[in-house]
């Protein structure tokens, strides 16, 4: 465990099955002080201002322990996001030449296997979605592009998403979605919270 800033402490869990149990630990029972918990691949972010570090370490590596030796389980409540998508994007046919498969394969991979959200970042809301069928991991796109829409579903190395808002974004464009994932307004705000189960569905024009 290390210091992160002034007021924060970075858990080191090695693998994101126990970032996920770790995570859920602490937002059932937060420990006093902490305000902000952000789970990683391989570590999970506690920030608390004002809170006794020391305390704190003591606890956050108790809870660490238990999360390690949880065995894997589905957390409860927690029920898969089921996401429509029209398969209309940009990249879909140079998706399809990259793997070798036909425009109707890709789809058909992408809506048949369950993703799994592992964390957010690059941008509020977005969730990087893993368990991607390994036949659709393309690289990044050479030259991003300056503007993605809100809702555009991509593909990117071994993770899938979508954009919860405009903005640049490098990752390659299969289609899009009306499913808004992310609302400031909302609480939370995020429907895709790391843990959430996610099956993209294919949907008609």
């Amino acid at each position: 465990m290390r210091r992160a800033g002034e007021y924060g402490l970075l858990v080191e869990t090695g693998e994101l099955a126990i970032s996920h149990r770790l995570d859920a630990l602490l937002r059932a029972e937060r420990p006093p002080g902490v305000v902000e918990i952000v789970p990683g691949p391989a570590t999970v972010l506690v920030v608390a201002p004002g809170a006794d570090l020391a305390r704190l370490r003591t606890r956050l590596a108790a809870l660490a322990d238990a999360a390690g030796e949880a065995p894997p389980e589905r957390p409860s409540g927690a029920d898969t996001v089921v996401i429509p998508v029209v398969y209309d994007g940009a990249d879909l046919p140079g998706v399809a030449e990259l793997t070798g498969l036909s425009v109707q394969e890709v789809i058909a991979r992408h809506t048949g296997t369950e993703l799994v959200a592992g964390w957010l970042g690059f941008a509020p809301g977005f969730a990087y979605l893993t368990g991607l069928d390994p036949e659709l991991h393309v690289p990044r796109l050479a030259t991003p592009r300056t503007s993605v829409p809100a809702g555009a579903v991509a593909i990117a190395g071994p993770y899938s998403a979508v954009y919860p808002s405009a903005s640049p974004g490098g990752w390659r464009l299969i289609g899009h979605t009306t499913v808004r994932t992310w609302d400031v307004h909302a609480d939370p705000p995020s429907i895709l919270r790391p843990g959430t189960r996610v099956r993209f569905q294919a949907a008609g024009p």
